[in-house]
């Protein structure tokens, strides 16, 4: 499973219609409305490279609002229950 974080500059009248619209793509898990430099982060979870390329550029991109994006790819999860398994089994 490969993880995007995708952050979003939106047209300023659109960014609840951008989130729902975003949010109802298949591969987007979570659409968050922020504070800071992009307007939108949306988290995609997808199996493969071509299935970014499909949900990022092919749909997310075109959406009517969004101005601009920034896609970031994840390499590890560092969550609370990943280092609370480690420590249960002794792991540093």
């Amino acid at each position: 499973m490969l993880t995007a974080i995708v952050m979003l500059n939106i047209t300023p009248a659109k960014i609840t219609g951008v989130g729902k619209k975003v949010a109802a793509i298949d591969g987007v898990a979570e659409v968050y409305s922020t504070t800071g430099e992009a307007d939108l982060i949306a988290i995609v979870r997808v199996a493969s490279h071509d299935d970014i390329a499909n949900v990022i550029s092919d749909q997310i991109a075109k959406v009517d609002g969004v101005e601009k994006l920034i896609t970031h790819l994840a390499f590890r999860t560092y969550s609370r229950e990943d280092l609370d398994a480690a420590f249960d089994i002794g792991l540093d």
